[in-house]
């Protein structure tokens, strides 16, 4: 059984091109059974896929448990001689911030993680990759929970293998295999209580809706499912491309003063199913998410633009649709920005002088101030990873600090040798939509960017050992969500 599931596991990895030669992967390892699953496979197929390998345990400040997991994770990394490193965050604290459930806000909080521990490990020549230890069940669970909840097809299609470079390697694996690979290999892992609760709905779905199928419905529920998700999956690429060449054809995006799309209402004569998607898209360009544009906002707007007349539609995140003759005109309520620190509205740069407040509508407020480090009795290489808030070596700034847009020749510094990148080609690579890249503020010293917000921060002013001076910067609220 170990070697068959070692086999399975290495032929699905190979199908979805998951891993390469010299790739830097960060597993997610818990100390429960799927991810110490993960990572004793990952560990034997490093040396055939030839990958390294690292693994970050995240402890959310809940569980009474947590320093004996951590202990557990960290002393199986010590006898695969496999680097382990430790991220504690407080993940109720950040859900009551946010206004987030504690699953979503554990979500978030554990991808920070894994992307601060990326950023700061991989090697320029090495591709980073996040792997997780989604299994059969769990892609099953979460396509039941977008049904129940109402969802279309991207929400049916589940978890994905791939998602950008997120890896699932188990997710051709059912829980009984997991398991019974532990056991054949003499591997214990820890186990959470709140796992057998029925407080979450997806341990609901798990304890009693995928049991009942697989018993008195059809035995192999779960696995004719992972197989409905992956025909499903390829169903939503290819109606995705589609969808962007329907954009291209029917939509206009004028973001150049303020941010604004114009949709050819011709757009109507192309099949519902496509028409209802390119508005879908619509909306993406403006929201920060997807959760609370539903159904009823897309026919909402489908029969704006196929009904005659000049008529005005609102709808969530202050978008406003407005029919004019045969265009659809979409813009939101962020186009201008303000700064509550220098008094007066005026759209541009902002010179900073912390302690200082600044607030750009749609963004949030920049809350800027100056820390000593002798003030402070602390671990410095456990410096706050939070997204939104990030802490900078002031005495390495060199011009007058600026909360600007970017300009032509922009830079960061990506690593400790201080290799520059084009703050044009981060954006790029980042996946940072176009029509967000000239409107967003950055920190700027010069033509050297302090930090993307949102992302991550050049290493030249990064905070170590000989920091005596350091910059807190906070970004709170806002069109993006940001929070410290």
């Amino acid at each position: 059984m170990a070697e068959t599931t070692y086999d399975k596991v290495l032929r699905y990895i190979r199908k979805y091109r998951m891993l390469e030669t010299g790739d830097y992967v960060v597993a997610g390892v818990s100390g429960g059974a799927d991810s110490v699953c993960l990572l004793h496979l990952l560990h034997r197929l490093s040396g055939e896929l030839g990958f390294r390998l690292a693994v970050v345990h995240v402890d959310h400040g809940v569980r009474e448990e947590a320093a004996r997991d951590a202990g557990y994770v960290e002393r199986l990394c010590g006898e695969m001689r496999v680097p382990f490193y430790l991220k504690k965050v407080d993940m109720n604290g950040y859900a009551r911030e946010r206004g987030l459930s504690a699953e979503e806000a554990g979500r978030q909080l554990r991808y920070a993680a894994f992307e601060e521990t990326l950023a700061g490990q991989c090697g320029d020549s090495e591709r980073g990759r996040i792997a997780v230890a989604h299994n059969a069940g769990d892609r099953a669970e979460t396509m039941l929970f977008h049904m129940f909840r109402g969802s279309g097809l991207r929400g049916l299609s589940s978890i994905r293998p791939v998602r950008e470079r997120v890896i699932r390697p188990l997710l051709c694996l059912e829980r009984e295999e997991i398991e019974a690979y532990l056991a054949e290999q003499g591997l214990s892992y820890c186990s959470d209580a709140t796992n057998e609760e029925d407080c979450y709905t997806r341990n609901r779905i798990r304890h009693h809706i995928l049991p009942y199928a697989e018993r008195e419905i059809c035995s192999g529920a779960v696995a004719h499912m992972n197989e409905l998700a992956d025909i499903l999956s390829e169903t939503e690429d290819y109606l995705e491309e589609q969808t962007q060449l329907l954009y291209g054809k029917y939509v206009e995006e004028d973001f150049a003063e303020g941010r604004r799309l114009r949709v050819a209402c011709g757009l109507a004569a192309e099949a519902p199913a496509m028409y209802k998607r390119v508005l879908l898209a619509c909306l993406e360009r403006f929201a920060p998410h997807r959760k609370d544009i539903t159904g009823r906002h897309i026919a909402d707007l489908a029969a704006l633009m196929t009904r005659p007349g000049s008529r005005e539609l609102s709808l969530p995140y202050g978008i406003t649709a407005r029919r004019e003759y045969d265009v659809l005109t979409l813009c939101d309520g962020a186009e201008a920005v303000w700064n509550c620190a220098c008094g007066g509205e005026a759209a541009g740069d902002y010179t900073v002088a912390p302690p200082a407040e600044i607030a750009i509508r749609g963004e949030g407020t920049y809350a800027f101030c100056l820390l000593e480090r002798e003030d402070f009795d602390r671990d410095w290489q456990n410096i706050p990873q939070n997204r939104y808030t990030k802490w900078l070596d002031y005495d390495k700034i060199t011009t007058v600090l600026m909360l600007r847009t970017r300009r032509q020749g922009d830079y960061l510094t990506i690593d400790t040798a201080l290799h520059r990148k084009s703050l044009k080609q981060y954006m790029i690579d980042e996946k940072i939509p176009k029509s967000q890249r000239d409107r967003m503020h950055v920190l700027a010293d010069g033509q050297h960017i302090l930090w993307v917000p949102g992302h991550r921060i050049s290493q030249r002013y990064k905070v170590g050992e000989s920091t005596k001076r350091i910059l807190q910067v906070q970004l709170r609220g806002g069109y993006d969500g940001g929070t410290c």
